[in-house]
């Protein structure tokens, strides 16, 4: 498993590594498992549940090829003993509470969750001797959005609006200060991974638009799309998971490459929601369609896009399969699990045209 594109990931350097994930019973944290267990990684998963039903992580075979620990990642005394007998050399914290609309529900436990579990996790880093490389997962809504037609920089304000995106935006922030006050002789490499809209197999989660669509799909039910004019960086798993690798490679033997990254599509695959879904149709086939729906929601942002320049010009990286790839991926994993198929055996060959792409 030499190459993604231009983007060169060693992923025999994680044969025999200890790795910590937070949040690893989520969809993006699933995937991650998948592919490290592939590599020959040592993994100790922490998460406070599995947060769907049916979930990835119950049908992709993982719980018993790593250590999985149930815990709350705001409780600092359980997570530190699961840290600390785990004396990873690798940490990649996902654990959050990852929806907009459930942050509006629920604030307090979003900001809980989002910051002071941020803090929680680089307080174990902090007191470790293991650590090498941690890398923090927060993701595209973190800048203000002032609805600009061009992507966000590096270098942009962090002031995310609703509850969810504020809070990560207090992650980073978090992230930064420790860095700064704890990391400054680089003896542990810290980073910060801001991510697109991510879609895939094994997503099902409540009002995101892949999970939506497959929902009606199989009910053969019309899609409702809430928002159909609204613009988001979408790309699938794959693609944040192998550059979050790399970066947490690099810098564990490098510390130049320590830093804050966006990590999105071609501007190409910067669509509308509405343009999603006639894609996912056409992808998906038997006649589905979709329609408009009117919900009084909370706000939502309606164009948000990501330069990655710092990416490539960092690392050579750029994306690997377009938008329509993505969703072609996601329907044929959909397809796989309707029909119970192999999960896992449908996650690695897909895992392996990534590499081989």
């Amino acid at each position: 498993m030499e190459s993604v594109g231009r983007l060169m990931v060693n992923i025999n350097f994680y044969k025999g590594k200890h790795v910590f994930i937070t949040g690893h019973t989520g969809f993006k944290g699933s995937w991650l498992c998948r592919i490290l267990l592939n590599a020959g990684a040592i993994i100790t998963g922490y998460s406070v549940d599995i947060p769907t039903n049916p979930s990835l992580f119950e049908i992709a075979d993982i719980k018993d090829n790593i250590t999985s620990i149930k815990g709350d990642i705001r409780n600092l005394s359980n997570l530190k003993k699961a840290f600390d007998s785990a004396k990873p050399e690798i940490v990649f914290h996902l654990a959050a509470q990852p929806l907009v609309i459930e942050s509006y529900n629920n604030p307090v436990y979003t900001y809980e969750t989002n910051v002071i579990g941020t803090v929680n996790i680089l307080e174990c880093v902090r007191q470790s001797t293991s650590v090498k490389s941690f890398l923090n997962i927060t993701t595209d809504k973190v800048y203000k959005n002032n609805e600009w037609e061009y992507g966000y920089t590096e270098n942009d304000i962090l002031n995310g609006f609703d509850p969810y995106s504020n809070s990560k935006s207090c992650s980073e922030l978090v992230t930064d200060s420790y860095k700064k006050s704890f990391f400054e002789d680089n003896h542990v490499r810290i980073s910060t991974a801001r991510a697109g809209n991510v879609i895939g197999g094994g997503d099902f989660a409540d009002n995101r638009i892949i999970p939506d669509c497959i929902r009606a799909a199989i009910k053969e039910e019309d899609i409702i799309v809430r928002n159909p004019n609204s613009i988001r960086p979408y790309q699938h798993v794959l693609e944040p998971l192998f550059a979050y690798l790399l970066i947490a490679e690099k810098q564990y033997n490098d510390d130049k490459y320590s830093g804050n990254y966006n990590i999105g599509p071609n501007d190409s695959d910067c669509i509308t929601t509405g343009t999603l879904a006639t894609i996912f149709c056409n992808k998906w086939g038997e006649g589905i369609k979709w329609k408009t729906k009117a919900i009084n929601g909370p706000h939502e942002a309606n164009f948000l896009k990501l330069d990655c320049s710092k990416m490539k010009s960092t690392f050579g990286w750029k994306p690997t399969w377009n938008v329509e790839k993505a969703i072609e991926k996601s329907v044929e994993f959909a397809k796989e699990y309707k029909k119970e198929a192999d999960i896992v055996d449908c996650m690695n060959k897909q895992i392996l045209k990534f590499i081989n792409k």
